[in-house]
């Protein structure tokens, strides 16, 4: 997918970029998929911010996409390829004999025409298809991969992930994460077949304030530019260094502190991911 530029008519058009939209073939959604989501903006049920830097940003609508896969033996034909404003991959209609439709995240190499389907295993390795991680050979890239049987996909969703499955022993999979984490998840877990596509999404430059703006993102302002009262780093004649390790408002370390509480499910966690 080709990454377009602009021509630098004004200060913040010169390094922005953005994705071309030439892969996309709808020209509508299908309605009875889009949900109108509440807009929370950050605040709590009294009205009061408990996740800073955050707006309502544009309007949109939610697309209910088909993580979990269940509908098994079934031929689906991809009818559009279609943009999601709630996430930076593509998503895929699907069109079933049936009549149903539903949304999938797009593949890498998965275009209009192509077949999908979904089955407990004995399917072919083709972007799109989906199986649980026992029917799935060793070596292959996955992406939307479940944490528990039937929950739906969880793991790898974003633009250009995927994960690798590295074995098995008993009853678990061992996949290698995006992350470079090694870890357990039960073989009876789905997943489907290939890289998710967009990857040229990192590439992408927001080149303005505004565009962050439109996605819901407020601007920070730095603790150093505060005064001692609102922020461990404010205060001091002119500009200070923050006098000790950088910290967030409320103190904790910003670099290097390990935040992670003990959780049952860390046994499943092989090794951490790289340079952890």
């Amino acid at each position: 997918m080709a990454i377009k530029t602009y021509k630098p008519y004004t200060p913040s058009r010169r390094f922005m970029s953005g994705l071309s939209s030439s892969d996309i073939t709808a020209k509508a959604s299908v309605k009875k998929l889009l949900v109108k989501l509440p807009v929370h903006a950050g605040r709590n049920n009294q009205g009061r911010i408990t996740s800073r830097h955050k707006e309502a940003g544009a309007k949109k609508l939610y697309r209910i996409i088909d993580f979990k896969r269940n509908k098994f033996g079934v031929e689906g034909k991809v009818a559009a390829v279609e943009y999601d404003p709630y996430r930076n991959s593509r998503i895929a209609l699907i069109v079933y004999p049936d009549g149903d439709k539903r949304y999938i995240l797009q593949p890498s190499g998965l275009k209009v025409g192509d077949i999908v389907i979904a089955a407990e295993g004995g399917l072919d390795i083709k972007p799109g298809f989906a199986m649980k991680l026992r029917s799935i050979p060793i070596g292959t890239i996955v992406h939307n991969i479940e944490m528990h049987p039937g929950a739906g996909g969880q793991l790898a969703r974003s633009a250009g992930m995927s994960a690798q499955i590295m074995g098995r022993e008993d009853k678990y999979t061992i996949l290698r994460m995006p992350s470079g984490e090694m870890r357990y998840i039960l073989s009876e877990c789905m997943a489907s077949i290939g890289v998710v596509g967009n990857e040229d999404f990192i590439n992408t430059s927001i080149g303005k304030a505004g565009r962050n703006r439109h996605r819901g993102i407020r601007p920070q302002t730095r603790g150093s530019a505060m005064n001692p009262v609102d922020h461990p780093h404010g205060g001091g004649e002119g500009k200070t260094g923050s006098s000790g390790h950088p910290v967030s408002p409320w103190g904790t370390p910003a670099k290097g502190y390990k935040t992670r509480r003990k959780k049952a499910s860390d046994r499943l966690i092989i090794s951490r991911k790289k340079g952890k």
